[in-house]
Protein backbone atom coordinates (compact mmCIF):
# COMPACT_ATOMS: atom_id res chain seq x y z
CA UNK A 1 0.00 0.00 0.00
CA UNK A 2 1.46 3.43 -0.65
CA UNK A 3 -0.10 6.94 -0.09
CA UNK A 4 -2.36 7.19 -3.17
CA UNK A 5 -4.27 4.66 -1.53
CA UNK A 6 -4.84 6.52 1.20
CA UNK A 7 -5.29 10.03 -0.92
CA UNK A 8 -8.00 7.73 -2.73
CA UNK A 9 -10.36 6.99 0.16
CA UNK A 10 -9.22 10.15 2.64
CA UNK A 11 -12.92 11.19 3.10
CA UNK A 12 -13.91 7.45 4.19
CA UNK A 13 -11.22 7.26 6.21
CA UNK A 14 -11.69 10.25 7.53
CA UNK A 15 -15.31 9.21 8.56
CA UNK A 16 -14.11 6.27 9.87
CA UNK A 17 -11.56 7.96 11.95
CA UNK A 18 -14.44 10.31 13.98
CA UNK A 19 -16.81 7.09 14.30
CA UNK A 20 -13.53 5.51 15.77
CA UNK A 21 -13.03 8.14 18.35
CA UNK A 22 -15.90 7.26 20.13
CA UNK A 23 -14.31 4.38 21.55
CA UNK A 24 -12.71 4.96 24.54
CA UNK A 25 -8.51 5.05 23.73
CA UNK A 26 -8.25 1.71 25.79
CA UNK A 27 -10.83 -0.27 23.99
CA UNK A 28 -8.50 0.95 20.56
CA UNK A 29 -5.21 -0.38 22.31
CA UNK A 30 -6.74 -3.62 22.62
CA UNK A 31 -7.58 -3.03 19.06
CA UNK A 32 -4.36 -1.82 17.87
CA UNK A 33 -2.92 -5.15 19.47
CA UNK A 34 -5.60 -7.52 18.00
CA UNK A 35 -5.48 -6.65 14.70
CA UNK A 36 -1.30 -6.11 14.77
CA UNK A 37 -1.62 -9.51 12.77
CA UNK A 38 -3.66 -8.46 9.87
CA UNK A 39 -1.67 -8.44 6.46
CA UNK A 40 -2.41 -6.35 3.19
CA UNK A 41 -4.44 -2.82 2.80
CA UNK A 42 -7.01 -3.91 5.47
CA UNK A 43 -4.83 -4.12 8.25
CA UNK A 44 -2.92 -0.55 7.55
CA UNK A 45 -6.41 1.05 7.26
CA UNK A 46 -7.34 0.15 10.55
CA UNK A 47 -4.05 0.75 12.37
CA UNK A 48 -3.61 3.88 11.00
CA UNK A 49 -8.03 4.78 12.26
CA UNK A 50 -6.81 4.08 15.28
CA UNK A 51 -3.68 5.78 15.69
CA UNK A 52 -5.18 8.33 14.50
CA UNK A 53 -7.19 8.42 17.37
CA UNK A 54 -4.80 7.15 20.24
CA UNK A 55 -1.22 8.49 19.40
CA UNK A 56 0.32 11.62 20.41
CA UNK A 57 0.14 12.75 16.91
CA UNK A 58 -0.59 10.51 13.62
CA UNK A 59 -0.04 12.40 10.21
CA UNK A 60 -1.30 11.18 6.34
CA UNK A 61 0.08 8.37 4.59
CA UNK A 62 1.45 6.57 7.80
CA UNK A 63 1.69 2.98 7.46
CA UNK A 64 2.20 0.21 9.85
CA UNK A 65 2.42 -2.97 8.46
CA UNK A 66 1.63 -6.46 10.36
CA UNK A 67 3.12 -7.73 13.05
CA UNK A 68 4.68 -4.65 14.19
CA UNK A 69 4.67 -4.34 17.98
CA UNK A 70 3.84 -0.65 19.42
CA UNK A 71 4.46 0.06 23.18
CA UNK A 72 3.22 3.02 24.96
CA UNK A 73 1.21 4.35 21.16
CA UNK A 74 -0.07 7.30 23.52
CA UNK A 75 3.87 8.34 23.87
CA UNK A 76 4.60 8.07 19.90
CA UNK A 77 4.41 11.22 17.43
CA UNK A 78 4.03 9.77 13.57
CA UNK A 79 4.95 13.06 10.79
CA UNK A 80 3.47 12.53 7.27
CA UNK A 81 4.50 9.75 4.92
CA UNK A 82 5.84 7.36 7.40
CA UNK A 83 6.30 3.69 7.05
CA UNK A 84 6.87 0.68 9.85
CA UNK A 85 7.39 -2.83 8.16
CA UNK A 86 7.25 -5.89 9.78
CA UNK A 87 8.82 -7.66 12.55
CA UNK A 88 9.45 -3.98 14.29
CA UNK A 89 9.32 -3.68 18.59
CA UNK A 90 9.15 -0.28 19.27
CA UNK A 91 8.81 0.62 22.62
CA UNK A 92 7.97 4.47 23.29
CA UNK A 93 7.63 4.38 26.88
CA UNK A 94 9.83 7.42 27.29
CA UNK A 95 8.47 9.16 24.06
CA UNK A 96 9.37 8.81 20.61
CA UNK A 97 8.89 11.51 17.66
CA UNK A 98 9.43 10.19 14.32
CA UNK A 99 9.47 13.13 11.54
CA UNK A 100 8.10 13.18 7.46
CA UNK A 101 8.77 10.66 5.11
CA UNK A 102 10.35 8.32 7.58
CA UNK A 103 11.04 4.50 6.73
CA UNK A 104 11.21 2.01 9.14
CA UNK A 105 12.33 -1.41 7.74
CA UNK A 106 11.46 -4.52 8.79
CA UNK A 107 12.82 -6.35 12.09
CA UNK A 108 13.94 -2.90 13.60
CA UNK A 109 13.77 -2.61 17.15
CA UNK A 110 13.58 1.46 18.82
CA UNK A 111 13.87 1.54 22.83
CA UNK A 112 13.01 4.58 25.22
CA UNK A 113 14.81 3.01 28.54
CA UNK A 114 17.25 1.08 29.79
CA UNK A 115 18.49 -1.01 32.93
CA UNK A 116 20.68 0.93 35.35
CA UNK A 117 22.95 -1.40 36.69
CA UNK A 118 24.42 1.03 39.98
CA UNK A 119 23.02 -1.39 42.52
CA UNK A 120 25.33 -4.22 42.81
CA UNK A 121 23.08 -6.04 45.15
CA UNK A 122 19.95 -6.81 43.01
CA UNK A 123 20.38 -8.71 39.87
CA UNK A 124 20.22 -5.79 36.66
CA UNK A 125 17.35 -6.79 35.44
CA UNK A 126 15.44 -5.96 38.83
CA UNK A 127 17.58 -2.66 39.07
CA UNK A 128 15.90 0.64 37.93
CA UNK A 129 15.33 1.74 34.38
CA UNK A 130 15.07 4.53 33.08
CA UNK A 131 14.30 6.33 29.76
CA UNK A 132 15.27 9.55 27.39
CA UNK A 133 13.08 10.25 24.11
CA UNK A 134 14.23 9.34 20.99
CA UNK A 135 13.76 11.91 18.15
CA UNK A 136 13.80 10.47 14.28
CA UNK A 137 13.60 13.86 12.04
CA UNK A 138 12.41 14.16 8.38
CA UNK A 139 13.53 12.01 5.66
CA UNK A 140 15.71 9.38 7.10
CA UNK A 141 15.89 5.52 6.30
CA UNK A 142 16.41 3.29 9.10
CA UNK A 143 17.37 -0.06 7.55
CA UNK A 144 16.73 -3.73 8.07
CA UNK A 145 17.86 -4.81 12.01
CA UNK A 146 18.66 -1.63 12.97
CA UNK A 147 19.03 -0.98 16.81
CA UNK A 148 18.26 2.96 18.45
CA UNK A 149 18.37 2.44 22.22
CA UNK A 150 17.24 5.33 24.23
CA UNK A 151 18.39 9.33 24.47
CA UNK A 152 18.81 8.85 20.52
CA UNK A 153 18.34 11.99 17.73
CA UNK A 154 18.85 11.32 14.38
CA UNK A 155 19.10 14.41 12.47
CA UNK A 156 17.68 15.11 8.95
CA UNK A 157 18.19 13.21 5.56
CA UNK A 158 20.18 10.13 7.24
CA UNK A 159 20.48 6.28 6.09
CA UNK A 160 21.34 3.88 9.07
CA UNK A 161 22.37 0.98 7.46
CA UNK A 162 21.19 -2.75 8.08
CA UNK A 163 22.16 -4.00 11.44
CA UNK A 164 23.63 -1.02 12.97
CA UNK A 165 23.23 -0.08 16.65
CA UNK A 166 22.48 3.42 17.32
CA UNK A 167 23.59 4.67 20.82
CA UNK A 168 24.51 8.36 19.89
CA UNK A 169 23.15 11.50 18.06
CA UNK A 170 23.65 11.02 14.78
CA UNK A 171 24.08 14.17 12.43
CA UNK A 172 22.37 14.69 9.04
CA UNK A 173 22.92 14.56 5.40
CA UNK A 174 25.10 11.28 6.25
CA UNK A 175 25.07 7.58 6.26
CA UNK A 176 25.83 5.66 9.56
CA UNK A 177 26.27 2.18 9.91
CA UNK A 178 27.76 -0.63 11.91
CA UNK A 179 27.97 -1.64 15.53
CA UNK A 180 28.21 0.92 17.43
CA UNK A 181 26.92 3.08 14.23
CA UNK A 182 29.65 5.38 12.76
CA UNK A 183 30.03 7.95 10.32
CA UNK A 184 30.76 6.37 6.82
CA UNK A 185 30.06 9.74 4.30
CA UNK A 186 27.88 12.43 3.93
CA UNK A 187 25.06 12.18 0.92
CA UNK A 188 24.60 16.06 0.69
Amino acid sequence: MHGSTFFKYEKVIRILVVIDSLLPKSVNKRILIWCRGIKGKLGVVIRYIILKNVAQGCGKNVIVKEDVFLFSVDKISFGDNVSIHPMCYIDASSGLIIGNNVAIAHAATIMTTTHTYDDGNIPIKYNQIKGSPVIIEDDVWIACGVRILSGVHIKSRVIIGAGAVVNKKIDGNSIFAGVPAKYIKSII
